[in-house]
Order: structure tokens, then C-alpha cells, then sequence
């Protein structure tokens, strides 16, 4: 019987990562998955020296000119063979729980399409990062999933590939996003299945930024999604939000507009970078 997870982790100039990486795969049962890794145009040495030694060991590393993260996974996606697919950033670890816990539900449930947990940051920053259960409004104004999600491996035939014209990042929202408007659904799972490395030791500064000028992925799928991502269906979640507690709702607001760097550090401080308002 062959690999019913896919593991995918797109690699580039990270190679000081992957044995960490690779360690804690090989915590999870081995009949389970498959390992596929691709390095997309590595420049730095070490990096391809890594990748070559193991490949030379019996790891199945593809080898391509640089096409982003979105073109590194789709490469792995197209060679994989297992059920599901699993993508894996290269400075991550998974934790052995984490296939198990997924070929339960989805083997149970054939209309979930993802599964998802909760994550420990290590490295620059510690705690818990608790995604939360799905919601298609707050997905729609945010995202709130990482990357590392278990993914039925036949959703990618209908709804497509990452998106390779994302190359500022969270081509993983665009992904969640048509999925859940292909009416597929997600399953969160509330325990830490992966760990998250946090490397950027200005990441304050960037999320000032963030802020402070025009968000252009957030443009970007807003005119792909025109007629799904109007404010006619966002605007029940801000209701929602604003009910729940009105006074720090807008607290929050004057915050996040007025004094975003410390509102910014505020985030940083609760291991809540991810989730915002």
C-alpha cells in the first residue's frame, strides 16, 4: 500500500534547517507518508551540498529553477502519489501526531478537504499560536491558517494549483479561499500538531509597515474574488465582533489606525501576530 500523506517542503537557501526538519518527521509513523522536497533554485552551497547528500541517501529531492514558494509546492503536488497532502516549510517541524490525527478525520468525513491545529513558536518568539475554528467570514478578512494544513490531495484537481502571480506571500489564503468557495469544509483540530520557527527579530517593524502601506495581496484578492469578497458578506463578522464587546472593538480600532506600532508590539507580546484585530 503506498504513502497516504504527501509530505511537501519547498526548500531555498534553508538547508541549515532540515535536519531539525527531517528529525521530527521521522517521529511519525513511516508507513504513512511520503517525503518530497524541493529545492527551488537554492543559491547558497551549503544548501545544495545538503540536498544533494540526501539525495544521494534515497530522499526524493526534485531539483528546479527558482519559481517561488507557490511554483515549489505545486512541483511537489504534481509528483505526489499519497491521499493527502501535507506542506511543510523547511524552517518547521511537525509534530507525530499530526498524520495520524488528520487520516482520522478525513477518512471519516470525505467532503473535509483540510485539516488544521494549533502551532508552537520557537525561536525568536515563544508560546501558542491557537488558530481557531473555521470561519468563512473572518477567512475572508484574514488569514488566519497557516500553510502547514493537511490537504485531500483530489481538491487540487478541482480547484487548482497555488497560485504561482502571489509572489508576496500568503498564496495560502488564496488557496483556503477557493476551497471554502468551492463549498468544501475544514476541520480544526485543537492541539499543537506543528511547530512554527520565528526568524525575523524585526518582525514588529514589518507589521508597522504592513500597516502603515496599501496592502496589495489583500487588492490582489479582493479583485479575484470581487463577487464573493464584497463587504455585504464580511460585514456580519465586524457586526458580530462589535456586539460581543463594543468598547474594546473600537479600542482596537483607534489602536490598530492611529498608534499601529504599538498595537503591533502588543500582538508580539500575546503570541497573537497572526490574528490581529
Amino acid at each position: 500500500m503506498g504513502a497516504k500523506v504527501s509530505i511537501i517542503i519547498p526548500c531555498y537557501n534553508q538547508g541549515h534547517f532540515l535536519d531539525e526538519l527531517l528529525d521530527s518527521i521521522r517521529d511519525c509513523n513511516s508507513d504513512l507518508y511520503e517525503l518530497i522536497i524541493v529545492n527551488d533554485g537554492s543559491t547558497d552551497q551549503f544548501t545544495n551540498d545538503k540536498l544533494r547528500e540526501l539525495k544521494a541517501k534515497g530522499y526524493q529531492v526534485i531539483f528546479q529553477e527558482n519559481k517561488g514558494l507557490s511554483g515549489a509546492r505545486n512541483t511537489g503536488i504534481q509528483a505526489a502519489t499519497g491521499e493527502y497532502i501535507l506542506p511543510l516549510d523547511s524552517d518547521n517541524k511537525v509534530r507525530p501526531a499530526y498524520l495520524t490525527r488528520a487520516i482520522e478525520v478525513m477518512d471519516a468525513a470525505p467532503r473535509v478537504a483540510v485539516v488544521y491545529g494549533n502551532a508552537e513558536y520557537f525561536g525568536e518568539q515563544t508560546g501558542t499560536w491557537k488558530t481557531g475554528a473555521y470561519n468563512m467570514q473572518k477567512l475572508m478578512i484574514a488569514n488566519f491558517i497557516d500553510a502547514c494544513a493537511v490537504i485531500r490531495r483530489s481538491v487540487f484537481d478541482k480547484v487548482g494549483l497555488y497560485d504561482t502571480n502571489m509572489k508576496l506571500g500568503w498564496e495560502d489564503w488564496d488557496m483556503w479561499l477557493r476551497i471554502s468557495f468551492a463549498g468544501y469544509e475544514f476541520r480544526y483540530v485543537d492541539e499543537v500538531l506543528f511547530d512554527y520557527r520565528v526568524l525575523n527579530t524585526s518582525m514588529s517593524k514589518t507589521l508597522y509597515n504592513n500597516y502603515a502601506k496599501p496592502n496589495s495581496i489583500e487588492n490582489y484578492l479582493h479583485e479575484k474574488y470581487a463577487t464573493r469578497m464584497g463587504h455585504q458578506y464580511i460585514t456580519a463578522h465586524w457586526v458580530k465582533r462589535f456586539r460581543k464587546s463594543p468598547v474594546l472593538f473600537i479600542a482596537k480600532l483607534i489602536l490598530m489606525t492611529y498608534f499601529p506600532r504599538y498595537y503591533n508590539n502588543k500582538l508580539l507580546k500575546k503570541n497573537k501576530v497572526r490574528n490581529g484585530l
